[in-house]
C-alpha cells in the first residue's frame, strides 16, 4: 500500500478557465503553506495563450481544449492533470480555493488514516473579505474573519486539527478539494469523461469510488473558497445539467441533483419525472433571465 507519511511528497492539481486572478492567489496560499507539495500542475481549459502564476514550488501546465460552444471538459481536464502529477498522492484543489496553511498537513495525515477519498472543509469568502490584507502577508485569521462554512456541511466535517469523520454520504463528496492516491485514483478509473460542463462528475466519481468499495471521509481540513457571483439556481449551466442529469440517471438508476432539477421544471425550463426517465429540456434562459437568479451571496 502507498504511503502518505510526513515527508511523502505530493503533487496539488488545478484546472481552470479564465480564472487567472483566482488562480494566482490559489498558488499563492500553497506556497504558504506548512507542507509545500513536490509540484503543482495546472491544467487549462480553452485557454492556450495562458500565463501561469509566478511562484516558487515547482509548477507544470497541461492544456485540453475543446471546439467553441462545447461544455469545458472538467473529467478530462482533472484526468490530464492527474497524469502530469510527479508524485503518488494527489491533492485536487479547485481554482478558488485558498488553502489554509495547514491544510495538506492535516489532509494528507487523515488520508494516512482513513485511506480512499479524503475531502476538506471549505468556507466560503464573503464579497467584502479583505483578500487583500492577505495578500500583502495578512494571517488566515484575516481568511476565517471573512467566511463562513457551507450550512448544508457544516456537520460532515470534525473540527480543525481532529481525525477525519468517515462517511457513507458519498453523494456529498465535492471535487473542490481531496486527497487520493494515484492507485486508488486509477482503481476508480479517474473522472468519467462522459460528463462535460456543470453537474454530476463528482457524485458520479464517488458512487463508483462506493461500488468498489473505497472508503470516504471528511476532513477538518480548512480551504477558503474565494467569491464570485452565483446564479440561483443554476440556470447559466442549464442545458449541461440536463445532459448529466441524464447520463447518470442511465448509469446509476438515479437522479442527481434533484434540488436543481425540481426548480428548473418549477420555473418551467424542463419537464422531469422524478420517478421515471423523463428529463427534457423545455426553454433556455435568456440575459433577463440569468441577471434575475444572479445573487451575490457566499455561495
Amino acid at each position: 500500500m502507498e504511503q502518505t507519511g510526513g515527508d511523502e511528497p505530493f503533487s496539488v492539481l488545478i484546472i481552470s478557465s479564465g480564472r487567472d486572478r483566482h488562480l494566482a492567489r490559489t498558488v499563492q496560499g500553497i506556497q504558504r503553506s506548512t507542507r509545500l507539495p513536490a509540484d503543482i500542475v495546472v491544467c487549462y481549459m480553452n485557454q492556450p495563450d495562458a500565463v501561469p502564476p509566478q511562484g516558487t514550488l515547482p509548477l507544470s501546465v497541461v492544456h485540453v481544449d475543446t471546439p467553441s460552444g462545447v461544455p469545458l471538459p472538467l473529467g478530462a481536464a482533472r484526468n490530464a492533470a492527474a497524469a502530469a502529477a510527479q508524485t503518488r498522492t494527489l491533492v485536487f484543489l479547485d481554482v478558488d480555493c485558498i488553502p489554509a496553511p495547514e491544510m495538506f498537513e492535516q489532509l494528507l495525515a487523515d488520508l494516512q488514516q482513513a485511506g480512499g477519498l479524503v475531502m476538506a472543509t471549505p468556507r466560503y469568502l464573503y464579497p467584502d473579505a479583505d483578500l487583500a490584507a492577505w495578500e500583502t502577508g495578512g494571517s488566515m485569521d484575516v481568511l476565517m474573519q471573512g467566511s463562513i462554512p457551507h450550512h448544508a456541511r457544516a456537520a460532515l466535517s470534525p473540527g480543525r486539527g481532529e481525525p477525519a469523520a468517515p462517511s457513507t454520504e458519498y453523494a456529498l463528496f465535492w471535487s473542490l478539494g481531496f486527497a487520493v492516491r494515484r492507485s486508488t485514483f486509477d482503481l476508480i478509473g479517474g473522472f468519467d469523461e462522459t460528463f462535460a460542463g456543470y453537474g454530476g462528475e463528482d457524485t458520479d466519481f464517488a458512487f463508483t469510488a462506493r461500488g468498489m468499495g473505497i472508503p470516504l471521509a471528511f476532513s477538518g481540513a480548512t480551504m477558503f473558497h474565494q467569491h464570485h457571483g452565483v446564479h440561483r439556481p443554476p440556470l447559466q449551466h442549464l442545458e449541461s445539467i440536463v445532459v448529466n442529469a441524464r447520463a447518470f440517471r442511465r448509469k446509476w438508476g438515479t437522479w442527481p441533483m434533484t434540488g436543481w432539477l425540481e426548480a428548473f421544471a418549477r420555473a418551467g425550463y424542463v419537464a422531469w419525472d422524478p420517478d421515471g426517465g423523463e428529463l427534457r429540456l423545455l426553454a433556455t434562459p435568456g440575459p433577463a433571465e440569468l441577471a434575475a437568479v444572479r445573487v451575490s451571496a457566499p455561495y
